[in-house]
């Protein structure tokens, strides 16, 4: 067995995906966060093999397994060491002007949670690390738990990590550092639960740091701010039926995913106290998925790591070219 067949891996709503973009033999479609492969498959699996695709991954690691995986198709997928808000220079390099497809699984994947010196889990001790690109020039988790000034880093666990006790934490954290500067998991873990009052610690469903850890993932690898510029670009990019699957894991991107796709499936913007519309907009976007989408209860107990996806689907209108 390869080391790539090795690996654990269980894509998450596969079939959700698959349905939704309806792959087709001749079709163009993008993955913009390859992982290993788990949706790729199925798409080029759904083609009959025939479908052609542009992968995108900011993690060689999850490229190098990949790729290997991909070999079940030779040729069928170009794979591009890039963060999917870079996924025009990848459709250009591969000479594409529009696909009939695009996706994105926002999660972390099992091969970055379970390997310790990648700094993303707590379940394990390891370097304080949390880049999904060791080699992009970003601040790891590190550098930002040392750092950075309190107003901020209480934003970081409460808005974006989604926790409660985001002042709380942020203090803690400070008044940890100024004794020792903080540099594994298992310290700022240790630190996130001394923070928490021992009757919400008990009540807890989740590890307490589970949220001050995805906040920081995500102030590391300026998760939202890339989501924006990609539901940004890719409207232009989409041919006419063609749809956009987003696969989120936290409130605040499934908002993000959410109001981007309204914007685009709103046509006049003139003040509602005007009586003739004259901005000529028309929607671009019609939204698929009024209500997000939520894995079965088989998929959370085969795997429990979907429990909190979210995905959202929306089709490229015709006659909508050119719109912005």
């Amino acid at each position: 067995m390869s080391e790539a067949e090795k690996v654990p891996h269980i894509p998450v709503m596969l079939e959700e995906v698959v349905g939704h973009l309806s792959p087709r033999p001749g079709g163009r479609y993008l993955d913009g966060t390859l992982g290993l492969a788990g949706h790729s498959l199925g798409i080029l699996r759904a083609s009959g093999g025939a479908a052609e695709l542009v992968c995108l991954d900011r993690d060689e690691q999850a490229l190098a397994l990949a790729r290997k995986r991909l070999e079940e198709f030779p040729g069928r997928a170009k794979t591009f060491h890039l963060p999917f808000s870079r996924f025009e220079e990848a459709l250009d390099e591969a000479g594409w002007d529009a696909v009939d497809g695009a996706m994105l699984d926002l999660g972390v994947s099992s091969l970055q949670l379970d390997e310790a010196e990648r700094g993303f889990s707590f379940h394990q001790d390891g370097p304080l690390d949390m880049r999904m690109d060791a080699t992009s020039g970003m601040d790891s988790a590190k550098v930002i738990v040392n750092r950075t000034h309190y107003e901020d880093l209480r934003s970081i666990i409460r808005d974006l990590g989604g926790e409660p006790l985001g002042g709380k934490i942020a203090r803690a954290i400070i008044r940890a550092r100024e004794q020792a500067e903080i540099a594994t998991t298992s310290r700022l873990a240790e630190i996130v639960s001394r923070a928490y009052p021992p009757d919400r610690r008990r009540e807890a469903r989740n590890h307490p740091a589970t949220r001050t850890f995805m906040g920081l993932r995500m102030a590391v690898n300026h998760e939202l701010e890339e989501l924006s510029y990609f539901l940004e670009r890719i409207v232009t990019r989409l041919k006419p039926g063609a749809r956009v699957a987003v696969i989120s894991f936290h409130s605040a991107e499934d908002r993000v995913v959410k109001e981007s796709f309204r914007y685009w499936a709103k046509g006049c913007r003139c003040p509602l106290e005007q009586a003739v519309c004259t901005c000529d907009r028309i929607p671009v976007l019609k939204v698929l998925t009024k209500k997000p989408q939520q894995p079965t209860q088989l998929e959370v107990d085969r795997n429990p790591r979907s429990r909190s996806a979210k995905l959202r689907v929306a089709e490229r209108l015709p006659g909508a070219e050119g719109a912005r």
